[in-house]
């Protein structure tokens, strides 16, 4: 294995943490386009939520597949489909006339993206041994497009329209994909020669996700995905909502949620890697509680500013949660392992978009950030409990 302070192994690590940055960044820059959407189709928050669901679903039910043809046919081809796919869907999107087919386009961004994470995370483990710092830099290039996407594309959006900051963001994923088919070098898959018909053994996949670690980590991530998606997918309508903050501004914030998690994942996924995973779980949940309970408590700039820096901390979770994952899988199954797991649990996830959006049209902002702060307290106790109990899940 190669360590990160090797030139080659770096390279490769940053052009596949790049294009994570342009699938991750484009499904965010929705949730800054959200104000603009409701206003020029003129529709609810829960019906661009369901919307928003609905590409994150099928982002979820494509993690599975990507894993299992990354096996097969080699995990540089799956991330460039994956990345021409999500190009090709921001395209339609941006000339997408009516909010029905808006969020039916919105499917081919979440197929495109869905096919990236699961063969970048196995490529990335395959030359690094510190899982947990390797994972923390891939998915903290995801968050540094979380701080330019929504923060550009909510003030360009002011300007220019949404659509067009659509086909500005079309064009940065086509040139990230030129790069990664000049740097990154073809890598025999791992289980290349061998008949695709071999891998489909529903019960091997069964008994994997009947493991109880497996159960156990997977119920965590449906919580911290749920929670994710409610919170990232109506935060810059909610700072216009619930603080009466500008358009603009609120993707700005958004867009610095994400910065701050940018820096916090690498440190969290190190942390993991030297004390545990569930130590840096549970540290990034319970900032995320506090982060809810500053955001409601305290209006106004103040109160977004403050709660939005501790909500970017909170979030720096992914690293560890994966690490957890490749931890309890062998590495002759993670590439369907880890797939397998991501679609379990991203799509039962998805459903935070349309659930925080129908709540919060009904009963307000309060009572849907106290759903999720419940929920948060709820993994809390889980963690809590395999500690106390040594259950060693």
């Amino acid at each position: 294995m190669a360590t990160e302070d090797d030139a080659a192994p770096r390279e490769i690590l940053y052009i596949i943490a790049s294009g994570n940055a342009v699938q991750f960044g484009t499904r965010l820059l929705m949730s800054a386009l959200v104000p603009f959407v409701l206003t020029d189709f003129n529709t609810t928050k829960s019906e661009v939520g369901l919307a928003l669901t609905g590409m994150w679903a099928v982002y979820a039910l494509s993690q599975f597949p990507s894993g299992v043809l990354a096996d097969h046919y080699g995990e540089r081809q799956l991330l460039l489909v994956s990345l021409g796919g999500t190009a090709l869907g921001v395209v339609l999107v941006a000339v997408a006339p009516t909010l029905a087919s808006f969020a039916l386009l919105l499917l081919v961004i979440g197929a495109g993206a869905g096919l990236f994470y699961p063969p970048a995370s196995v490529l990335v483990t395959r030359f690094y041994d510190a899982h947990g710092s390797a994972l923390g830099t891939l998915t903290a290039f995801g968050a540094f497009a979380g701080l330019v996407y929504p923060a550009v594309g909510g003030f360009a959006s002011g300007y220019v329209g949404w659509r067009p900051v659509l086909g500005f963001s079309a064009v940065f994923t086509g040139l990230i994909v030129v790069v990664t088919v000049r740097v990154l070098p073809r890598i025999p898959p791992v289980n290349e020669g061998r008949p695709l018909t071999a891998s489909i053994d529903v019960w091997k996949y069964m008994q994997l996700l009947r493991r109880p670690g497996i159960v156990y980590t997977i119920v965590i991530a449906i919580v911290l995905i749920f929670s994710f998606q409610g919170l990232i997918s109506f935060y810059p309508v909610f700072l216009v909502e619930y603080h009466e903050i500008d358009r603009g501004l609120a993707g700005a914030i958004l867009g610095g949620v994400l910065g701050v998690s940018m820096f916090a994942q690498r440190l969290n996924g190190r942390f993991s890697d030297a004390v545990s995973r569930d130590a840096a779980l549970a540290v990034s949940i319970s900032l995320i509680g506090i982060s809810l309970a500053v955001l409601l408590a305290v209006q106004g700039l103040a109160g977004a500013v403050i709660g939005s820096v501790v909500l970017g901390v909170g979030i720096s979770y992914p690293g560890p949660l994966q690490a957890r994952f490749m931890d309890l899988l062998g590495e002759s199954e993670r590439g369907y392992g880890f797939g397998l797991v991501r679609t379990v649990y991203m799509f039962l996830g998805a459903s935070g978009s349309l659930a925080i959006g129908l709540v919060s049209d009904a009963s307000g902002w309060v009572i849907a950030y106290a759903v999720l702060g419940a929920l948060l307290a709820g993994c809390l106790v889980l963690l809590g409990l395999n500690k106390a109990l040594s259950l060693d899940l």
